[in-house]
């Protein structure tokens, strides 16, 4: 919200300089993003006044003018506005002054041969508007010439741009952040008091009010304006609009929204007779609030036709909507020029009824941000007569009738227990000049006093105070523990001492995060990239889909990683990045007997020529990579954690290769799943010959790590003997995997068996039909001497002998 510096000075006594002011908001807690100086914007600008206006002699859009400043000598200008003339009082840039809003330096210059010495300023040239079509004239007569232009160009101010939380919905408003400013300063508050404008005893306009929704309609009044002359703004409006950054309309709707900026309260103006178009009967028009009916549709001020959604609270005219409750009107029935009669509404909404409405419609505006936040319910009538007071003075209307629906709840008797004992725990001792202390009763009273707040001492209680909340603060002020902060806020976070608790101890990182860590580790030591994708996916065939996100493409949870992957992979490629070799830690989300249940995953791609930079050693040609070098990475990485990881064949993927698809078990559970894509998904993505993905559970992964034994691995020294290699042929079942033989033979082996490794797998000629020829070669070794053939052969015949036993295979050698 922008705060005009000017605007607050009149709302409370502060002397401080602009950047003071910014720096005790801040400190406080209401950010200031921004300080506008709009001073600096035509610093140099003088009153001047054009004596004389001849044509110039070259050129014939140019003018050469005659401008006094008040100085011994009237300027010689050059001027290209079509709107100079003579007898008026203009704005001035005099020889070195700066305009930084177009970046120019005034300096001595010659146009067309005629000497110019300054320059005729437009309000685009100061910054106020972004094109003119002229230079900007006085409507003021009798100016001091050589006089300061910026009081009259409304430049003399100092824009504050704050960013309250989302707690703090009374600054959302120039009262709000007056009473901030004097609690935090001590400065006196000067609020407008409206003057009482009073209704004829006997109303004489038909107007009922009826609320269906009264909870999310706690307080509506509705004040029939006649007589009223729509006209520009006078200037002191429309400067104080424009310092807010809002673009001044009319007298009557400026004024709504000056009500908006200096009291936080939103406020509608109708245009009676359209109402009563729209309404249908001219006799009596009822004012009514519901929420919206399917197929209902309204045109709303932005020109945009919505179809409305039943979300949607609405204004109604007879039953017709003309309004979205607390976020705009409608076109239909907006304020124009040839307006006559008005209806003035004033209304309170409930926070999460404006929000849905609000997003239901995808439509913000500045009464939805406010009523989103909270609006104060015991200023409702002080802001509604003060919009009445203003329509009166400065359009001339004449109230004629007033109704009023109210619901709101008494909030008057709610008061929060407060003890000094405990504000002490929390906050803990105070720097006093050179003496440490704790904070005073006194100036716990003083500091919520000073915010609004009434404290009772607790009878029988020693520094215990009742405090009642006032009600700009009721939604914000609801605990102990607010009133605590609100202590420390004000008192000044940097008189508080910094101490650590007693028992404080280094920091250092959970066993679950040096796993991960090393995990994450570990997959980009194998080249592998780390990437992170949206967790957010679209709804087509999801399991769990958001019940109000935010874009309606992405409105579902995912429940794999593959798929994101496959994605990713598939834009790479088709942007020429070739293959994207990667993988993801992320979270996924599944529906499992109607209940939603989430974990980790990690999931892999790989594919390509994983090695490219050797290219040129195979003429150019690419080396794609095949299945086994795929799950040769995949080992490494398991092997380099100190995990033994079983394959198992598995073709329940229908994204993955039936034939070339395994499952992953550790310690008798299911890990994940390895495999190739399927022929059909890669030619539908386009992707290249031959991709390979993994999908992995996290958090099995992570349970068999959690072990010191793996997280810090302890040396093993070498063996300084040599190796024993035997090998070993057989014929054996194609149902047999070489896992399964290789698990048994490593078991059969004992210590001494050091490696086994197939190095021949043959199916055809010679061989028994249903069985494959298998070759291994096995390494013996010992830590302690030289191992000989008595050592060795024992061994050998033992796992010979256990592979006929349980796989039944027939030896070759």
């Amino acid at each position: 919200m922008k705060i005009s510096v000017n605007w607050l000075r009149e709302l409370v006594n502060v002397t401080l300089t602009p950047e003071e002011l910014a720096d005790i908001l801040t400190i406080a807690g209401l950010e200031v993003e921004e300080i506008e100086d709009r001073r600096q914007w035509a610093d140099g600008v003088v009153i001047g006044k054009i004596t004389d206006r001849q044509p110039h002699p070259n050129a014939d859009k140019l003018s050469v003018c005659q401008v006094d400043i008040g100085a011994e000598t009237p300027l010689n200008i050059v001027c290209g506005a079509p709107n100079a003339k003579a007898d008026i009082y203009v704005a001035v840039a005099t020889m070195g002054t700066y305009l930084p809003k177009i970046d120019l330096k005034i300096k001595p210059a010659k146009l067309r041969g005629v000497k110019s010495e300054g320059m005729i300023c437009s309000l685009a040239e100061v910054g106020l508007t972004k094109e003119s079509a002229g230079i900007h004239i006085f409507d003021e007569d009798n100016l001091k010439l050589g006089a300061d232009a910026r009081p009259f160009l409304g430049l003399d101010d100092v824009i504050l741009d704050i960013y309250p939380t989302a707690n703090r919905a009374d600054a959302m408003s120039m009262i709000g952040v007056a009473r901030e400013v004097a609690a935090l300063t001590g400065g006196e508050l000067n609020l407008p008091q409206p003057a009482k404008t009073p209704l004829p005893k006997k109303q004489t306009y038909p107007l009922t009010i009826t609320v269906l929704e009264k909870n999310a309609c706690p307080a509506y009044i509705g004040t029939v304006i006649e007589g009223v002359k729509i006209a520009p703004s006078p200037e002191w409006l429309k400067k104080r609009l424009e310092a807010a950054g809002v673009r001044p309309i009319n007298n009557v709707v400026d004024i709504t929204n000056l009500i908006l900026l200096e009291w936080g309260q939103p406020l509608h103006a109708f245009d009676l007779q359209r109402l009563e178009t729209v309404a249908g009967n001219k006799k009596s028009l009822t004012v009514g609030v519901r929420f919206s009916q399917e197929k209902e549709t309204l045109k709303t001020l932005d020109g945009q036709d919505r179809t409305l959604k039943p979300v949607n609270l609405l204004i109604t005219a007879n039953d017709t909507p003309v309004a979205i409750a607390g976020v705009m009107g409608g076109e239909e029935t907006e304020v124009y020029e040839g307006t006559k009669n008005i209806l003035l509404e004033a209304a309170l909404f409930e926070q999460v009824t404006i929000r849905r409405s609000s997003r239901g419609q995808s439509l913000r505006s500045e009464a939805s941000t406010r009523y989103e936040r909270g609006i104060n319910q015991s200023e409702l009538e002080l802001a509604c007569q003060r919009a009445i007071s203003l329509i009166t003075e400065l359009a001339g209307g004449t109230p004629i009738t007033q109704a009023i629906a109210d619901n709101r709840p008494d909030l008057s008797t709610q008061s929060i227990i407060l003890r000094l004992e405990r504000i002490h725990q929390v906050l803990g001792p105070i720097k006093k000049g050179d003496e440490i202390t704790q904070i005073a009763a006194d100036d716990v009273e003083r500091i919520l006093t000073n915010l609004g707040c009434q404290l009772s001492p607790v009878k029988n209680r020693t520094n215990v105070w009742s405090v009642s909340v006032p009600s700009y603060r009721y939604r914000d002020l609801e605990r102990e523990i607010d009133l605590i902060e609100e202590v420390a806020r004000l008192y000044g976070y940097d008189h508080f001492c910094d101490e650590l608790p007693d028992k404080t101890e280094a920091g250092g990182l959970s066993l679950e995060d040096q796993t991960q860590r090393k995990v994450r580790e570990v997959f980009r030591a194998v080249g592998l990239t780390e990437l992170v994708q949206y967790s957010l996916v679209k709804p087509e065939g999801a399991q769990v889909v958001l019940a109000n996100p935010l874009f309606a493409e992405y409105s579902a949870l995912r429940t794999n990683l593959f798929d994101g992957l496959i994605d990713a992979f598939a834009y790479n490629q088709s942007q020429g990045n070739g293959a994207l070799n990667g993988f993801e830690i992320g979270r996924v989300f599944r529906r499992i007997d109607g209940e939603i249940h989430e974990q980790d995953n990690l999931a892999g791609i790989m594919g390509g020529d994983f090695l490219p930079q050797g290219r040129w050693t195979r003429s150019g040609k690419p080396n794609p990579m095949i299945w086994y070098e795929a799950k040769g990475i995949l080992d490494s990485i398991f092997q380099r954690l100190g995990l033994v990881v079983e394959y198992q064949p598995d073709s329940q993927d229908q994204r993955l290769h039936p034939g070339r698809t395994a499952s992953l078990w550790l310690n008798g559970k299911r890990l994940g799943t390895f495999g190739q894509i399927h022929p059909q998904l890669r030619q539908q993505r386009d992707l290249i010959d031959a991709v390979y993905a993994f999908e992995l559970d996290f958090n099995c992964l992570l349970n068999a790590l959690n072990k010191d034994n793996l997280l810090t691995p302890h040396f093993q020294p070498y063996s300084a003997y040599p190796a024993v290699e035997r090998d070993l042929a057989f014929f054996a079942s194609l149902k047999v995997t070489v896992g399964e033989l290789t698990k048994t033979m490593n078991k059969a082996g004992g210590n001494l068996l050091a490696g086994v490794e197939l190095f021949d797998d043959y199916q055809g000629k010679n061989v028994p039909e249903g069985q494959r020829s298998l070759a291994f070669s096995l390494v013996y070794r010992s830590g302690d001497r030289t191992l000989t053939d008595e050592d060795v052969e024992p061994v050998h015949d033992k796992i010979r002998q256990t592979l006929v036993k349980e796989f039944d295979v027939t030896l070759r050698s």
